[in-house]
């Protein structure tokens, strides 16, 4: 029951939070928008940025619950060879 609860909250929180946010500021988005031409520009630099900020939080998770990973990836290979050999 706590779990629908904290989901129907989280749900609400969701929905109030405003769709309009920007993440740069003006200078920011002035400086990716004069570079984009250059072949050193600041947006490949951003963008380099932002991808490097989005990968560290699943290699932090995947690291941290390895050992369920493999367990899961170790049934599931049994599961399909034992399949395998239903159909054979």
């Amino acid at each position: 029951m706590k779990t629908k609860i904290i989901l129907c909250i989280a749900v609400a929180l969701a929905v109030c939070l405003p769709l309009d946010a920007t993440a740069q500021c003006a200078m920011c988005r002035a400086s990716l928008e004069s570079s984009i031409n250059d072949p050193n520009s600041v947006a490949k630099g951003i963008n380099k940025g932002i991808l490097y900020i989005m990968v560290i939080p699943y290699v932090l998770i995947a690291f941290i619950f390895r050992k369920q990973i493999a367990a899961l990836y170790k049934q599931s290979r049994a599961g399909r060879s034992m399949a395998a050999k239903a159909n054979s």
